[in-house]
């Protein structure tokens, strides 16, 4: 499975270097030059990492080949994606990459199957998108409403208020 760990933005100056806004707890690691990132668009990729620096809450990346403004524009909205077997667990024990969460079945406290998680969004809130036969639910992923995660007993134990899953 392949996880996006950052988008290409704006062209910054005239020798090829880009914004790339990082959706990845180890930036530092996955943007280390001479990494290779996977593109979606396929066709855009890979991309080797020249060189990086911060700027202004981004990273600005230099990829081999790119060696212009034009050619860096051409990148924009690209997405830089990694192979999730690349990415070890988290050593917090309530800390889940989205990968580990996607595909576990979700029961409530009393072990009633209610659906499965089938993405993980990311909107201000960590949302889990729950598949129903009703339609897909969005659970906010707080322990209130979470109050266990099995990854290795492949269940999630959803505890939610009234009308969440209606």
């Amino acid at each position: 499975m392949l996880l996006a760990v950052g988008r290409i933005g704006r062209a910054h100056g005239v020798r090829g270097e880009v914004s790339v806004e990082t959706s990845t707890d180890d930036p530092g690691a996955r943007f280390a030059p001479g990494s290779s990132l996977v593109t979606d668009p396929a066709r855009l990729g890979p991309l080797t990492i020249e060189s990086v620096r911060p700027h202004a809450g981004r990273l600005l990346v230099r990829f081999a080949g790119v060696d212009d403004r034009t050619a860096a524009e051409t990148l924009r909205g690209t997405l830089l994606l990694v192979d999730s077997s690349d990415i070890s667990p988290s050593a917090d024990p309530d800390e889940f990459h989205d990968q580990e969460l996607i595909g576990l079945v979700a029961v409530t406290p009393d072990g009633t199957e209610v659906g499965e998680v089938v993405d993980v969004e990311h909107l201000g809130q960590d949302l889990l998108v729950v598949r129903r036969p009703g339609g897909d639910a969005l659970v906010p992923f707080v322990r209130a409403l979470v109050p266990e995660v099995d990854v290795p007993g492949g269940r999630i134990v959803i505890d939610p208020p009234p009308g969440l899953f209606e």
